[in-house]
């Protein structure tokens, strides 16, 4: 019998179990491909939608600035103050950021936004971190793109310490925890929940060592099996558990449940019943949990949402699990 999960908290513990895919959305759930700013139409209407029908996660971004360039404002609002509202709007449903840009934030206000939000929404907040990827943000706060990887570093064990009561700590680049001040409030539970996007210019030995687990870009699925055996490989034999591993998708669901896939950026343009079949072989090479990205589907959003909850998610989650809406 192989290693489980840690149990960290309620949203981790819910969406990644050992040999188990779960389901999420990316925020906005709206289709926004063809302006790279999303309109946030009836944004908590289809969160709580989500919900409801039994999708495990919704994840917002942390994009500071617009960058024309790029081609995608995230969802707009901050993340941390949008997941504030949100917490206060949703009982079950995992609140997710995929990713904060450490480097672009000072590791005091990241730990201390971070247990706020993971209290109020009764630990369901699963906090993903990355270095950061847009070159024309970091001049803009006066900090060094080139030297972002050390930073990252830097404040990743910095957010780790302050879970600590008046912790000790002494950065290269944030300044000093010295023990005579803490900083709170503290998660529910023994730590936040961090899992590392990408690489965020790490070795992939330091984000098994030191990450609650991966998210990674979508590949194909041979590469993906490969991703996922060699980290896991590297987790360091002295820690109890194993680490879930988890990936983004776009898609655009055709009205065809037999449509045959076609790329697009990132994902698919696909019927319902290859989804499901996709998402089996996802599941047998170690995939724990998929978000979703509907920013190109063409179909009108609640009833793709609808259809997913139907046809897709009874494959996947547990039914007797439910909802409490008291």
């Amino acid at each position: 019998m192989g290693k489980i999960f840690e149990a960290i908290n309620r949203g981790y513990n819910s969406i990644f179990k050992p040999n188990q895919l779960s389901i999420g959305l990316v925020i906005p759930i709206e289709n926004y491909a063809q302006n790279p700013v999303p309109a946030m139409q009836a944004h908590l209407e289809r969160v709580q939608l989500a919900e409801v029908l039994g999708f495990k996660a919704i994840w917002v971004r942390d994009v500071p600035l617009n960058v024309p360039a790029f081609g995608d404002a995230g969802q707009t609002f901050d993340p941390f103050t949008y997941l504030g509202f949100l917490a206060g709007q949703t009982k079950e449903i995992a609140l997710c950021i995929g990713s904060i840009a450490l480097p672009l934030r000072h590791p005091v206000h990241v730990a201390k936004s971070a247990a706020t939000i993971e209290q109020l929404s009764g630990g369901r907040l699963i906090l993903g971190v990355a270095s950061g990827d847009r070159p024309s943000e970091f001049p803009m706060m006066g900090i060094d793109f080139e030297n972002r990887g050390a930073i990252f570093r830097d404040a990743f064990h910095y957010i780790r310490n302050a879970q600590k009561a008046f912790p000790v700590y002494k950065s290269d680049y944030f300044g000093e925890l010295n023990g005579q001040s803490d900083i709170l409030p503290k998660s529910k539970g023994h730590k936040i929940p961090i899992l590392l996007t990408g690489h965020s210019r790490q070795s992939i030995e330091w984000i098994a060592v030191h990450a609650d687990g991966w998210m990674y870009y979508p590949r194909n699925l041979y590469m993906q099996q490969h991703n996922i055996q060699e980290w896991r490989g590297l987790i360091p034999e002295i820690q109890e558990f194993d680490k879930p591993f988890m990936q983004p998708l776009y898609i655009d669901l055709h009205q065809n449940d037999d449509f045959v896939p076609q790329g697009i950026h990132l994902g698919f343009r696909i019927g319902i019943n290859h989804l499901i079949k996709y998402f089996e072989y996802l599941k047998d090479i170690g995939v724990n949990h998929v978000a979703l990205n509907l920013r190109f589907n063409t179909a009108k959003i609640e009833q793709t949402l609808e259809r997913l909850a139907k046809q897709l998610l009874p494959h996947f989650h547990n039914q007797k699990e439910k909802i409490q809406n008291d």
